[in-house]
């Protein structure tokens, strides 16, 4: 029998954390998350299902940083769901069920990388991490970039010093590389 453990994107068996003077990197390993694309026909009815589970349907550039489950819009008629892994853990499989055949429905928990950044130097960190305006953005922005060569989400959350990323988490080290780097360039 084997003796299998669970790893995070970047291998520990617990959420890594780097800390410098002014800036917080933290591996967020404790995310469910699930794809929502509105089928041809059905947008109505899956808007109406969305709204009653995150409290508004997030439009373009937006997320509805809603507890416990949030979202945010990755293009027409498509959104990304997360909610706390811990309480919900089968989030793919509870959209499914409430959006039927309206939506289309496919797990991502596994796909993805997030790091929270947090800290004073927080936009300092982003204006050099990648094309995304910052300073402008406000709770519940959120912008599609590239960093390193990567596509990532970056998302204003509701602190003023916080900011999430999403990236693929097959490419889990280069992105963690990236903002290490970063941050330590402000030092």
């Amino acid at each position: 029998m084997h003796d299998l453990k669970p790893v995070t994107a970047l291998g520990g068996t617990a959420p890594q954390v780097d800390t410098f003077e002014h800036i917080t990197i933290a591996e967020n390993d404790g995310l469910a998350l699930a794809s929502v694309a509105a089928r041809l026909g059905r947008e109505v009815e899956c808007h109406k299902v969305l709204k009653k589970l995150l409290g508004a349907v997030p439009g373009p550039g937006r997320a509805q940083l809603h507890d416990p489950e949030a979202g945010f819009w990755m293009g027409p008629d498509q959104w990304m769901l997360g909610a706390p892994r811990a309480t919900h853990e089968g989030l793919a499989e509870t959209v499914k069920t409430l959006l039927g055949d309206a939506a289309s429905v496919t797990e991502q928990s596994g796909a993805w990388v997030t790091f929270d950044v947090t800290g004073r130097a927080m936009e300092d960190m982003v204006e050099r991490l990648c094309a995304v305006p910052i300073r402008k953005m406000t709770a519940g922005d959120t912008h599609r970039t590239v960093i390193h060569q990567l596509g990532c989400f970056v998302i204003r959350r509701e602190a003023s010093d916080h900011v999430r990323i999403l990236g693929p988490r097959a490419s889990a080290a280069t992105l963690h590389h990236a903002l290490i780097t970063t941050a330590k360039s402000l030092s």
